[in-house]
């Protein structure tokens, strides 16, 4: 989305009377990346200036449910049921291109009642770590790559995804890698996708047909990164709108087929000095950078401990699987992407990291949160890396924990990444995510009942 600085409530409202905007829908990402909020008709937005919504709604497991037993979470969130103060961020502004009436979306930032930001929102928690950067002088930016699957609707979740089906009249069976026959299929979605974007101001870059049946994956150029998380947010909101539109249903999810492999968000980044305008990761001569080592040392050392947001869900961890095309060690390599940490070939000015870790299915605001602590703890402890891997890491030892309770007790273990991340957040956010593999714990498998009924 263009960058609005300094855009005030009163060129806010010059926006909306221009556009003859009838009513708002006031946004808030909550920890799993769902929109939740209000719409309110332009008279009462511009009046109120915001809104109030229950603390416990930033507290909800993705199927909307709370824990229950978990004291850490009961001192974080509020057992009265208490409001938070919600305030529009005004350089978020933008429309609602599939609306049928003037409608605007605008995300807002949730408060206490006595000012301060409510530390476990996400998008709190991105501002938290940038301000780690701001106040060291530094810029960080990041460049999302960002895969889903265009599948058919699916009305009855006990069935396997399928395909959907394109202007040929077929559903796509084999995998069509940049391929564009197989994106031009579905040609009248993606024209509405960059035309909802364009109108949007959503700055999106390449569409490429990504290796699984139906995966595609697109470019969002890089920028800022709270500003960043905003485009994914409204991306992706954007995307299962369109499909929706022509009958399909686009997904994040990180491994939606079985047969098929998992999305990612691949999440390039930099860091630039914020006096200079120079490249961290490079010297005056053009040679990687202490600070270039050290970052990457800090993504080797601390993302095993940041797999849970990473890989937020029970489904995550199908995806961090042997000989696929994700990752399942830190290794690092210059070009190499069977690695978690790929050094894309640049100049000195462009030298990036590509952390190929985490999946599509993150929250924006916290992937690039805790990306960026790893390598800022990287940055300030001046942490080592390991030797680089030139040959192919798939066949390594696994580094990352392959499922969430062992991600949430490597979370909840490391003290440095709790203290920049904030203390209540990692204590919610923990909590949360228990609850969800309970529910899950619930749930007997198709698998369970072929193989197990009449064999044990």
């Amino acid at each position: 989305m263009a960058v609005r600085k300094n855009f005030t409530y009163s060129d806010m409202d010059l926006w909306l009377n221009q556009r003859q905007v009838t009513e708002i829908e006031c946004l808030v990402p909550d920890l799993t990346g769902v929109a939740r909020g209000k719409i309110l008709p332009r008279t009462k937005f511009t009046d109120e200036r915001g809104m109030r919504m229950p603390e416990a709604v930033l507290g909800m497991t993705v199927t909307g449910n709370y824990p229950t037993s978990d004291v850490a979470y009961f001192r974080a969130i509020s057992q009265t049921d208490r409001d938070m103060v919600l305030r529009p961020d005004p350089s978020t502004i933008t429309v609602v291109p599939w609306a049928l009436d003037p409608t605007a979306q605008v995300i807002h930032d949730c408060y206490f009642s006595d000012g301060s930001l409510v530390d476990f929102a996400p998008r709190s928690v991105l501002r938290r770590v940038l301000k780690l950067y701001a106040d060291k002088g530094w810029s960080p930016s990041v460049g999302p790559e960002l895969e889903f699957y265009l599948t058919a609707r699916n009305n009855d979740p006990d069935l396997p995804l399928r395909s959907p089906i394109g202007r040929s009249g077929r559903a796509e069976t084999s995998r069509q890698i940049y391929s564009i026959d197989a994106v031009n299929e579905f040609d009248p979605l993606f024209e509405d996708i960059y035309d909802f974007c364009d109108r949007m101001q959503l700055d999106v870059d390449t569409l490429i047909h990504e290796i699984g049946a139906g995966q595609f994956g697109i470019d969002l150029l890089s920028c800022e990164p709270l500003t960043m998380a905003d485009n994914v947010f409204f991306f992706k909101r954007t995307l299962r709108e369109a499909a929706l539109k022509h009958n399909m249903y686009a997904t994040f999810m990180a491994k939606p087929l079985a047969d098929e492999p998992g999305s990612a968000m691949h999440v390039h980044q930099g860091v630039t000095d914020s006096r200079t305008g120079m490249n961290l990761f490079s010297t005056p001569e053009g040679a990687p950078s202490p600070a270039f080592y050290h970052y990457i040392g800090g993504l080797q050392r601390y993302m095993p401990a940041a797999m849970a947001l990473a890989a937020p869900y029970v489904n995550s961890y199908r995806r961090i699987v042997r000989h696929t095309t994700a990752p399942i060690n830190v290794q690092w390599g210059l070009d190499n992407r069977t690695v978690g940490f790929r050094v894309p070939e640049s100049t000195p000015q462009e030298r990036k990291v590509e952390n190929r870790v985490i999946g599509a299915d993150a929250n924006p605001y916290l992937a690039f949160a805790v990306t960026l602590a790893c390598g800022y703890l990287g940055m300030i402890e001046e942490v080592e890396p390991s030797p680089m891997t030139v040959g192919s890491a798939h066949a390594l030892d696994f580094e990352l924990p392959q499922g969430l309770p062992q991600a949430l007790h490597l979370l909840r273990a490391e003290d440095k990444l709790r203290e920049v991340l904030g203390e209540r957040f990692v204590d919610v956010y923990a909590a949360i995510k228990d609850q969800e593999h309970l529910e899950f714990m619930t749930v007997i498998s198709p698998w369970e009942r072929e193989h197990l009924l009449l064999h044990v």
